[in-house]
């Protein structure tokens, strides 16, 4: 009697944990999770959908360890606006936020993989980088002994860059065992960094390796591609030798040009004003001449009155 009581136990254990759904959550209540709680993670799931369906169950089988391991909240967000930042071309989704940090889950539908995932990344994976640490954490010049680094030049306003956070971070976690990956933010605290590595556009993303440096030019933004770009495909791309940090007075030089190109309005207006100082300045000239022509043929014909 008292084995079957067990039995039945059991049963009912089972059934609440993988018959019950995961709480779902709004946007505003989301945002709120990120600002106040460690760990959160978050299914983005789709109304009446089979494949979310799926994930959702998964996800409920290791919802305790979760809790257990990482005192994580497990909740889920249907049709959510926010998704687009996270994951823009794949729904379901499952991203485990750190801190507010998102790491979007990219591996098969598997309960322990995803717990191993999770649990083996509680923190991010992503280093940033500042002119003030670049060359020394990664003697990008000097020999690189600390490693590669794959790194990527973002802006604080660049919408894709803001949409490639979690796909970034997952590609740190995937590498982390073989290679550095960085960012480096061009508008504040890397303008001289990416003045140095003529860094134009955001996003960009260089490999920097053995004292050479490698452009990501693939148009794909997938974490696949990156992680066979960073492993294997560089091979295929064109290497650069790594520039030295630019003395300040070159810095400034370069900092001057790259604002004339990104604000070809001033550029117009500066050269127009430069060729008003110059038309003056020409005008002045000749006025000049004329006055000393006109004073020394004043002068002439005094001399040819006197005599």
């Amino acid at each position: 009697m008292k084995l079957i009581f067990t039995i039945i136990l059991a049963l009912i254990c089972t059934l609440e944990v993988y018959g019950s759904s995961l709480e779902v959550v709004n946007d505003n209540e989301l945002v709120n999770l990120w600002n106040s709680e460690q760990y959160v993670i978050v299914l983005f799931a789709k109304k009446d959908c089979q494949e979310s369906e799926k994930f959702e169950t998964e996800v409920l089988k290791i919802r305790e360890d979760l809790v257990d391991s990482l005192s994580a909240w497990v909740v889920k967000a249907v049709d959510s606006y926010l998704l687009r930042l996270y994951s823009p071309s794949k729904e379901p989704a499952l991203v485990f936020f750190r801190h507010g940090i998102p790491l979007l889950y990219d591996g098969e539908l598997n309960e322990e993989l995803i717990l191993e995932t999770f649990i083996f990344n509680k923190e991010p994976a992503v280093k940033e980088l500042t002119d003030d640490n670049f060359e020394h954490l990664t003697q990008a010049a000097s020999g690189a002994t600390t490693g590669d680094w794959f790194v990527m030049f973002y802006s604080t306003n660049c919408v894709e860059c803001k949409r490639l956070q979690a796909r970034w971070e997952t590609v740190g976690a995937k590498l982390k065992t073989r290679m550095n990956v960085a960012m480096v933010n061009r508008e504040t605290t890397g303008r001289v960094t990416s003045r140095r590595f003529a860094i134009v556009d955001t996003p960009t993303f260089v490999l920097f390796r053995a004292q050479k440096m490698y452009r990501y030019n693939i148009p794909k933004y997938d974490i696949a591609s990156f992680v066979t770009f960073a492993t294997e495909w560089y091979r295929n791309a064109r290497a650069e030798a790594v520039p030295v940090p630019k003395a300040p007075f070159d810095d400034l030089v370069q900092a001057v040009v790259d604002y004339m190109l990104e604000n070809p309005m001033i550029w117009k207006i500066a050269s127009m004003i430069i060729s008003i100082i110059v038309l003056f300045l020409v005008r002045r000239k000749l006025t000049a001449v004329d006055k000393k022509a006109e004073k020394k043929s004043k002068k002439s014909k005094e001399k040819s009155k006197e005599k």
